[in-house]
């Protein structure tokens, strides 16, 4: 077994049925470690970029209207980086399949998430599906200074003109 990283994203309907604490707790049933944790709000370009792949779906707009929070109207996620032995296969089986109907009743997306009568997966939480998916998309929601760890290879650059905001 290989050591790897996976991203768990708590959505929007997780957050507004105050599912984080119950989430966390199964989640450390696969004996992970958290390597960076921050509650997003979801830009539409960051929406779109880690849906890209559904693009071409009709329910694409949706989709990205429900991870930006126009849905639940909370306009935050909580994202998570863990790392370990296996650790895309643990998170898959603790969150479930991706269809809430198919997923065990044991499992986070089996016990909480619904389908919406348009047809939408209200599957409270995400998690990459392969090692280059996790990749991707840690690198989509995380910047390197934001992970306890360097999990990839990184550079520095010099930028000028960079404004950002600070504690006044």
């Amino acid at each position: 077994m290989a050591v790897e990283q996976t991203l768990v994203i708590i959505k929007p309907d997780g957050l507004v049925k105050s599912l984080t604490g119950n989430i966390l707790t199964r989640l450390s049933e696969a004996k992970l470690i958290i390597v960076g944790a921050k509650a997003v709000r979801v830009s539409r370009e960051l929406a779109e970029k880690h849906y890209e792949h559904l693009k071409d779906k009709p329910f694409f707009e949706e989709l990205i209207q429900y991870i930006m929070g126009e849905l639940h109207k909370t306009y935050r996620v909580v994202a998570f980086v863990y790392e370990g032995e296996d650790a895309i296969k643990k998170v898959r089986d603790i969150v479930g399949d991706t269809n809430p109907e198919n997923a065990n009743p044991v499992t986070i997306r089996g016990a909480y998430g619904r389908i919406t009568t348009s047809g939408v997966f209200e599957n409270v939480v995400h998690a990459s599906s392969s090692p280059e998916d996790a990749e991707k998309e840690i690198k989509l929601w995380f910047e390197p200074h934001e992970l306890v760890e360097v999990l990839y290879p990184v550079k520095e650059v010099t930028l000028e003109k960079v404004t950002k905001k600070v504690w006044a």
